[in-house]
């Protein structure tokens, strides 16, 4: 768990993208993810167009007070009234008065002032009690901390998996400066998830299995979610599971290794 704002965080979570295919099976995925812990729930007004929100709103009723809550609004829709309106739509798909956090899904045409202007002014109206961004790289992230002030950006949510670990190098820095938790996605890279010797002779020893040990080795910094998307319930038992996984500092060491970062490309972290 982490601090974020005054809520605990559940490290790992659970992503809904793609999960309109097959709705009894996402909602009872997503259901046995709340029985878990897995109390983190991110979806998008994107996904399905609007077809996932539908079906988490289903998913957590009567059970929202456990769920810490996240959606997105589309880079198009995020003008200043259309960052309004678009949550308006998504709180209604979701049955619920308010999100614990809205983000802007990407960067957008849109002025950003604009729509953390439109963020800020749903945190006044109660409608989202925390706001952040989405595949922002290090020098838009300091624009949005320059425009929204300090201690304003929750979160961002980028793409993380042991075969993609850039994010390491200057967004990951930048994020933690700002006390700005990451939140990856994608930590199988969309179902083409490869073992490695290294995770598999982990896994045996530590009686898990290798996408265990991925998990755990993405959320070794205590600024650092991630949400895979699970949509039928024994991928969500397994994930579940991986929160509390003990990794050995040499056992990291080895993984970092297997999986390495790459070099860095050279430049300076904006000055904030």
């Amino acid at each position: 768990m982490f601090g974020w704002t005054e809520t605990l965080v559940p490290v790992i979570g659970q992503g809904t993208w793609n999960m309109e295919r097959d709705r009894a099976s996402s909602i009872a995925a997503i259901r046995r993810g709340l029985d878990l812990g897995m109390t983190h729930i991110d979806t998008a007004e994107m996904y399905g167009n609007g077809k996932v929100e539908d079906i988490v709103g289903e998913a957590i009723a009567g059970r929202r007070q456990e769920v810490f809550l996240v959606s997105k609004v589309l880079p198009d829709n995020a003008s200043r009234q259309g960052t309004m309106t678009a949550c308006e739509r998504s709180l209604r798909r979701l049955r619920t008065d308010c999100l614990d956090c809205y983000l802007l899904h990407w960067p957008s045409r849109h002025r950003l002032a604009d729509t953390i202007a439109a963020f800020e002014q749903l945190v006044r109206d109660g409608k989202i009690k925390t706001w952040g961004v989405s595949n922002f790289n290090e020098d838009r992230v300091a624009e949005a901390v320059r425009i929204g002030g300090p201690n304003r950006v929750a979160c961002n949510q980028v793409l993380y998996l042991l075969e993609e670990r850039t994010v390491e190098h200057h967004i990951l820095p930048i994020c933690e400066r700002q006390q700005i938790a990451i939140v990856g996605y994608s930590p199988f890279g969309q179902g083409r998830f490869r073992s490695h010797p290294v995770l598999e002779e982990i896994a045996r020893a530590r009686g898990a299995t290798p996408r265990q040990v991925a998990l755990r080795f993405l959320v070794r910094h205590p600024s650092v979610f991630t949400i895979p998307k699970a949509g039928r319930v024994d991928h969500v038992e397994e994930n579940a599971r991986a929160g509390d996984l003990p990794l050995t500092e040499e056992e990291i060491r080895r993984i970092d290794e297997a999986f390495p970062a790459g070099r860095p490309r050279r430049r300076h972290l904006p000055t904030l």
